[in-house]
């Protein structure tokens, strides 16, 4: 072990010094973007916080300027903190600002680089994100409203059974629909196997993706040392053969019902690949990758971004009565809103478009890696730059969004707000918005992801009347500190509005959905 141990130690300190010394060459005529001092060898490394990072990022931007630069070890990370200088990088210059860092446990070794949300950019990446965007098209994302249409009224089902088992219901409503639209699998519970499993896929990725969190994530020397001394390497072995066996058995699921001519199964994400396979130009693992991961997409985000919601309306009660009072006027009481009612319920869209700004769900985003050097504002970014698009301090620019820290839907509609925009019937909408990545990394299923939300938003609202609980001081910063950005679990008051509980009653046997 002492001998095992000495090696280790040499090859960290001997990649170390040769970093630091083409650093140190590198860097000379550079102009530096600005940032916090970090310790020999190992950077800014003690600096970062194990949890809500993005709090760090921001009040560095405030102190060094809306490009800040720190260091892991020798790798360089440059925080982009307005929307402007990431629309600049990330939109216009796309071509070279779209790869992605290479995080050895998560990238490397679990993905065994299939994995398209951390694909560098290139043919495969490319091969992938065409298969995705002819899933989530907007013709094709229409193709799957009735899925979103049964799977929001078992939401409300379900709440008027037990509404503090909330979360339950939200996270049972984004799994089963990419459960359904994936691979033609109902949910009931939430709670069934294959749920489990692909929450476990979750949760394994968020902790191997800590950029610190392996000590081979900080020196990526280490994945030279052979898996019999290298207990991390049997652990991402064994953890990328189980979700590999879980991504490949649901489209062999759909492949094996297709033949049997269910038609549950032909109107889903595998069967369009199956169908057609040469189109894409990807092996049948880099399929399975690609279809087994749109969950991570867009399961936790919409259940995440609503939990948001809810907790909103808690807060803010004046807000949810103008949702209210517009869903009362343009709906109705005798049925429930549906898809066609969106256009005309432009406080319905701010009220969800500043759900995503007051509390994004990835507070962070995911970082991108320059692919050359590049030069921007006088600031030279050299090649294999990380940088971290800080939507936290992005959603708080005060001079885009005045007044940040509160929820004002009115910003999005009020013509004295800078992020007004016309038409009503159109605008505000989630296309293009920051919230959902920029330039070519955008979210691919960004049209299914709106359409829910829309949906489910109206019919909550439509539905029942939510409070705050007497007694109760809620807290608008208890949120989940790592992953994805989530409320915590509170209580709080959810009753059903007049004579709404009968036409969910009567919707539910309708759509025959238990």
């Amino acid at each position: 072990m002492a001998t095992l141990a000495l090696i280790v130690g040499l090859a960290l300190l001997s990649s170390l010094l040769y970093a630091s010394l083409l650093k140190s060459v590198g860097s000379k005529g550079r102009r530096e973007i600005p940032g916090p001092r970090g310790l020999p060898l190992i950077g800014n490394l003690t600096q970062l916080p194990k949890d809500s990072p993005w709090y760090t990022f921001t009040a560095w931007c405030k102190e060094y300027g809306p490009l800040t630069k720190f260091t892991i070890g020798n790798q360089e990370h440059v925080i982009v903190n307005t929307e402007k200088i990431a629309n600049d990088l990330m939109r216009e210059r796309g071509n070279i600002y779209s790869s992605r860092p290479q995080v050895p446990m998560a990238a490397q070794l679990l993905s065994r680089n299939m994995r398209p949300v951390l694909l560098p950019y290139g043919a495969v990446w490319r091969n992938s994100r065409k298969l995705m965007h002819h899933l989530a098209m907007p013709a094709t994302a229409k193709k799957y409203e009735p899925v979103q249409e049964e799977e929001s009224v078992r939401v409300l089902y379900s709440l008027l059974q037990d509404s503090s088992q909330y979360e339950k219901w939200l996270d049972r409503y984004a799994a089963g629909l990419i459960t359904r639209l994936g691979f033609g699998e109902k949910i009931s519970t939430g709670e069934e196997p294959i749920v489990r499993r692909i929450y476990a896929v979750l949760d394994n990725l968020d902790r191997l993706i800590n950029p610190t969190g392996f000590l081979v994530n900080i020196f990526p020397v280490l994945l030279w040392l052979p898996t019999w001394i290298a207990p991390f390497k049997r652990e991402a072995a064994r953890l990328h053969a189980e979700e590999l066996d879980l991504f490949s058995s649901l489209v062999k699921g759909v492949e094996k019902r297709l033949s049997l001519g269910d038609p549950e199964a032909a109107n889903t994400f595998s069967a369009r690949w199956l169908g057609d396979k040469s189109t894409y130009g990807l092996t049948d693992d880099q399929a399975y990758y690609t279809l087994g991961t749109l969950f991570e997409a867009g399961a936790g985000t919409t259940s995440a971004a609503m939990k948001s919601f809810i907790l909103a309306m808690v807060l803010n009660p004046a807000s949810f009565k103008k949702l209210k009072d517009e869903l009362d006027e343009v709906v109705g009481q005798s049925r429930m809103p549906n898809l066609d009612d969106i256009p005309n319920l432009p406080f319905l869209r701010a009220c969800v478009k500043e759900t995503l700004r007051w509390r994004p769900v990835t507070p962070t985003n995911i970082p991108h890696e320059l692919i050359c050097d590049d030069t921007y504002d006088g600031y030279t970014l050299k090649q294999g730059t990380i940088i971290q698009v800080n939507q936290w301090g992005i959603h708080r620019e005060p001079e885009l969004y005045p007044n940040p820290e509160e929820f004002l839907p009115e910003r999005w509609l009020d013509t004295a707000y800078p992020t007004y925009q016309e038409p009503i019937s159109k605008f505000p909408n989630l296309q293009g918005f920051s919230a959902f990545g920029f330039g070519r990394r955008i979210c691919p299923g960004l049209h299914i992801a709106e359409k829910s939300m829309y949906l489910l938003t109206s019919r909550i609202a439509w539905a029942f009347q939510i409070e705050a609980k007497l007694g109760i001081v809620y807290k608008d910063d208890d949120y989940t500190p790592t992953g994805l950005s989530q409320p915590n679990w509170f209580d709080f008051k959810l009753v059903p509005r007049d004579g709404r509980e009968a036409i969910i009653q009567q919707q539910i046997l309708c759509e025959v959905l238990l």
